[in-house]
């Protein structure tokens, strides 16, 4: 899945409510979204405002098999994957 099709998928389900987020240690700083610091709606006009200069993807750090987006649009800091039904969110991070 490239950036289109990701950037499509990402902005699919943050508009349905169809994500959720990556447990992790120090997800007080890097996942801002899971706090409700910052909204979905928010983050979709972020993602939305991005071009594919602004995507980069790898392999996940568990499950290779899993394909992480990392999305850097204005200062911010976006990565999650796609497992089905679900997006999951590992940061949202400035």
């Amino acid at each position: 899945m490239g950036y289109r099709s990701a950037k499509k998928e990402i902005l699919r389900a943050l508009r349905n409510g169809n994500y959720q987020h990556e447990s992790r240690g120090d997800i007080d700083v890097k996942n801002l979204l899971a706090l409700g610091k910052v909204s979905a709606i928010e983050v979709a006009k972020l993602i939305a405002s991005s071009d594919g200069s602004m995507h980069t993807e790898s392999p996940h750090h568990v499950v290779k098999e899993i394909t992480v987006h990392v999305i850097k649009v204005k200062n911010w800091y976006i990565k999650f994957y796609f497992v089905d039904p679900d997006a999951w969110f590992i940061s949202v991070h400035k």
